[in-house]
């Protein structure tokens, strides 16, 4: 048995998730509230016998590894690491030598870093300078400070590596866990202290913010690269965010951690940085597993903009609809704005903007558009975000904006752009799955897949339909292997690796088709097997449409020549379709 398979032996499904959702018993199955929307009807159902969970609202759903991913942020490595800490699995045994020994060596850098953590929390209450800091200058509650674990460096240049030691961890180990300077003394000396910790909660590393005047001392100072602690993955405060980020549907990514910490004590808990760091794919990755909805609050000044552009393009990649919050004149940062007015700060984060029409606004307002060199430059800058928009909608969309902006034609912006040489990609080509398809899609898919699980009639009728796309590779397997003339007891054996998606799609078809009458399910097997032919069919369309306006911009008359002709038969098919009967009336 590998580690997956013992961790979910000795854990019941409903055990874990009941710790998370209140749930009832439902005949075979459990049932309760979504943790993932806010519905008001319980259609969450966990089902023991079969070892997965499905939410109809959103339509996620999978096994107990599937549902702390979702419900904690968690990618699938982190997911086993905690389960494994509940289910009390030593992962060590299932490693290899080299691995093990590594397992065993960020043990020891943890333990040290959780360790330095109670240290500075003692420390703290030991210096009244700051205690004065922490609380009455910088205004933080004792909620808040223990919610954070803040703590204190003492001025001394030895204190914490002496403490450590007196526990037995080398200096070796201290240096590792990026707890000295390269003197081999304490780095963190008469700071106030801010844990780092990853998405279980575990302490890697450390920011310390100086108290007092000290010349030629940095304000902030961070714990560096080490075996815990990767700046380009690291998002300040995700552990503690990411309920607020469930329950609100979106994130706020601000530039310092103290505007993260002065924001949850504000009441806008779903507040997190990567601080020391630009925007990484890896920051929007591990973001993107509790929402898709992110909002940059950054400066707008050359550097802010320069930041966003950066985001945009990642964004747009990724997936993930990026907005911006500004904050009122005067106000520089979150959190000196939330010192003058917590209402304040509550209102901008409701007013974001896409992010895209933020920094055209921002290049806008730096440049003279009523001169011919200040729409060169505007155009210039703005034409080299859009290059970096994967969706080709949504850059014919902003060409339009940027020639009503510069008050120029359409034709001239097209000509520019497709003049200009476009930058190398360096994201990987979106691929289609379950995290950035429209859930509507993914609804549609399932259902019809479900029915045709369940009943034989609906089965023959997408048998009838034929070969098809699908958006996942699961859904595509499942769907072949249903079209296959074989007797369904050879199905397991094929759909091992679809197992937990089979799982999930045949608690759907029980769950909700199970007390339908046989003719109701065959009608809407018809009707939703149409809706997915017009689906497709205006996708389709709708990437023609915008192959041929590149086609056309780059003067290329062959290519536009057979994509003109691709249309008509979609349009035609269209036609064909709308004189035979509809579903209703089958």
């Amino acid at each position: 048995m590998d580690a997956k398979e013992e961790i979910r032996s000795r854990l019941n499904i409903e055990d874990v998730i009941g710790e998370y959702v209140e749930l009832k018993r439902a005949g075979r199955s459990y049932k309760g509230l979504s943790p993932f929307t806010g519905e008001k009807t319980p259609s969450f159902f966990v089902s023991p016998e079969k070892n997965i969970w499905h939410d109809f609202s959103s339509n996620k759903g999978g096994d107990i590894f599937a549902f702390v991913m979702e419900a904690e942020g968690m990618d699938f490595r982190q997911a086993m690491e905690f389960l494994a800490r509940k289910a009390g699995v030593d992962l060590s045994e299932y490693q290899s030598a080299g691995a093990k020994k590594r397992s065993a060596y960020k043990k020891r850098l943890l333990a040290a870093n959780e360790l330095a953590a109670r240290y500075f929390q003692q420390s703290l209450l030991r210096s009244q300078q700051a205690i004065e800091y922490v609380f009455k200058q910088r205004g933080l509650s004792r909620q808040t400070v223990q919610d954070f674990q803040i703590g204190y460096a003492p001025d001394s240049g030895t204190a914490l590596l002496a403490a450590l030691e007196k526990r037995g961890f080398t200096k070796r180990e201290i240096n590792d866990a990026g707890l000295l300077n390269r003197y081999g003394k304490d780095l963190f000396r008469g700071r106030m202290m801010i844990p780092l910790m990853d998405q279980g909660g575990q302490v890697i590393g450390f920011t310390g913010r100086i108290i007092g005047d000290v010349p030629n001392a940095p304000k902030y100072l961070n714990t560096p690269q080490t075996l815990l602690y990767d700046k380009g993955r690291h998002i300040f405060a995700l552990s503690q965010a990411k309920e607020a980020i469930r329950k609100s549907g979106f994130v706020v990514m601000v530039e310092g951690n103290l505007d993260v910490v002065s924001s949850h004590q504000a009441g806008v808990a779903q507040t997190v940085a990567t601080a020391g760091t630009s925007m990484t794919e890896n920051h929007l990755k591990a973001v993107k597993r509790l929402t898709s909805d992110v909002r940059l609050c950054y400066d707008s000044d050359k550097a802010g903009v320069a930041a966003t552009e950066r985001a945009i393009e990642l964004a747009s990649h990724e997936g993930v609809e990026l907005t911006i919050i500004s904050l009122p004149d005067g106000a520089k940062d979150p959190d000196e704005l939330i010192k003058s007015s917590v209402q304040a700060w509550r209102e901008a984060v409701t007013r974001n903007e896409p992010a895209v029409e933020w920094v055209l606004r921002q290049h806008a307002g730096r440049c003279d558009l009523d001169t011919a060199v200040g729409r060169r430059t505007f155009t210039t800058a703005a034409l080299r975000v859009v290059r970096g928009l994967a969706d080709p909608v949504e850059r014919e969309y902003y060409v339009k904006r940027i020639a009503t902006m510069s008050h120029t034609s359409e034709e001239a912006i097209r000509q520019k752009l497709a003049g200009e040489p476009v930058k190398k990609q360096t994201f990987k080509p979106v691929v289609a799955n379950t995290s950035i398809i429209k859930n509507d899609q993914a609804v549609l898919e399932d259902n019809i897949l479900a029915l045709a699980l369940y009943d034989a009639r609906c089965l023959e009728e997408l048998r009838r339909a034929g070969r098809q796309q699908w958006i996942s590779a699961e859904r595509e397997l499942l769907a072949t292997v249903l079209l296959e003339e074989d007797h369904p007891q050879n199905r397991p054996k094929k759909l091992q690796k679809a197992d937990i998606y089979v799982k999930m799609v045949s608690l759907r078809a029980e769950e909700r088709y199970a007390a339908w009458d046989s003719g109701d399910r065959y009608v809407a097997m018809c009707q939703l097997l149409r809706d997915k032919e017009d689906k497709h069919n205006k996708q389709t369309q709708q990437e023609l449409l915008a192959k041929l306006r590149d086609a056309e911009a780059a003067g290329d008359e062959a290519a536009a020549r057979e994509l003109r002709a691709a249309l008509n038969n979609i349009i035609k098919e269209k036609a064909r379709d709308k004189r035979r009967p509809s579903a209703e009336a089958i």
